[in-house]
């Protein structure tokens, strides 16, 4: 194996591990005909094709299982000596890439980034705001942020956000012209501002009173999966919402939105900063963790 041959071998894990062209080029920050043009060039030279390609998908053919079986550990194990060469630096530093839901990185987030930035000049934080639930491993990501109930037992994990209160909540005109519930059983009497995840599954609605536990299942009125706009609809009167409180609290404040069936609305688990148990953890996530964690020693 010739060494020019080893960065387009990144570049094949890469679109083998992405299933896509265009997830692999935007990993590794090069264009789309670029990834193209270093896996048509690899498989010219090793007189083997290893990618299956379809207008709609792309996947390893059998030999390219084969190779990506070796040069998955062989890669890991080249990141963790570089990583562990990291701890001879006097400070920590380097890049530390974390997937965050769009919330967390908003309000949880940002008001740490100073603090990180002064006590670590060195180390680079990228954040990908989105609320797909992805793959760390497979994605390349050092770490996630996501509420507690979603994240994988296999993991380890700090607390970053305090659980939260939710609320159901309607506009003043809304319940004008539907009264509000005062049971769960009423909800099946309205429509709903829905939430959508990612996987297409519907957000069900978590009820609780003395250990009384409900899970429920809305009639839509508008779907999405966008958080600010199912408040603002729900602002609107397009129908109830069920949301976290503290993104409402303004709204009920001032009156443009109604809070109904409190005595049900249970605390929902916070937000969690994750990474994989058998990972190594390098100075410099070891210091994004430290600085975001919320029970850390003041």
């Amino acid at each position: 194996m010739r060494r020019e041959d080893w960065p387009d071998l990144a570049v094949f894990v890469a679109v083998a591990e992405a299933r896509s062209f265009t997830k692999a080029a935007s990993r590794l920050g090069l264009s789309t005909s670029a990834i193209s043009h270093a896996m048509t060039g690899l498989e010219e030279r090793l007189g083997v094709r290893l990618l299956h390609r379809t207008t709609r998908s792309v996947a390893p053919t059998s030999a390219g299982e084969q190779l990506l079986a070796t040069l998955v550990p062989a890669m890991d194990g080249v990141a963790a000596a570089l990583d562990g060469l990291a701890e001879l630096r006097d400070e920590p530093a380097g890049p530390v890439r974390l997937t965050v839901h769009r919330d967390a990185a908003l309000r949880l987030l940002a008001p740490r980034l100073p603090e990180l930035a002064r006590k670590y000049p060195q180390v680079v934080l990228e954040i990908v705001a989105d609320d797909t639930l992805a793959d760390i491993v497979a994605d390349r990501f050092d770490a996630g942020v996501r509420l507690g109930d979603m994240v994988d037992k296999d993991m380890v994990s700090v607390r970053v956000g305090p659980d939260e209160r939710a609320a159901i909540v309607a506009s003043p005109e809304y319940f004008e012209r539907h009264p509000p519930p005062k049971t769960p059983q009423e909800l099946r009497q309205h429509r709903a501002v829905n939430y959508r995840h990612s996987s297409g599954v519907f957000y069900k609605w978590q009820l609780e009173q003395d250990g009384r536990a409900l899970s429920v299942t809305m009639e839509s009125a508008l779907v999405t999966n966008e958080p600010r706009l199912l408040v603002e609809a729900a602002v609107a009167g397009v129908g109830l919402a069920y949301a976290l409180a503290s993104h409402v609290a303004a709204h009920v404040a001032a009156g443009a939105l109604v809070p109904v069936l409190a005595d049900w609305c249970p605390l929902l688990p916070g937000s969690f900063l994750y990474w994989p148990s058998r990972r190594h953890v390098t100075p410099a996530l070891r210091a994004v963790i430290e600085t975001l964690r919320i029970d850390r020693p003041r």
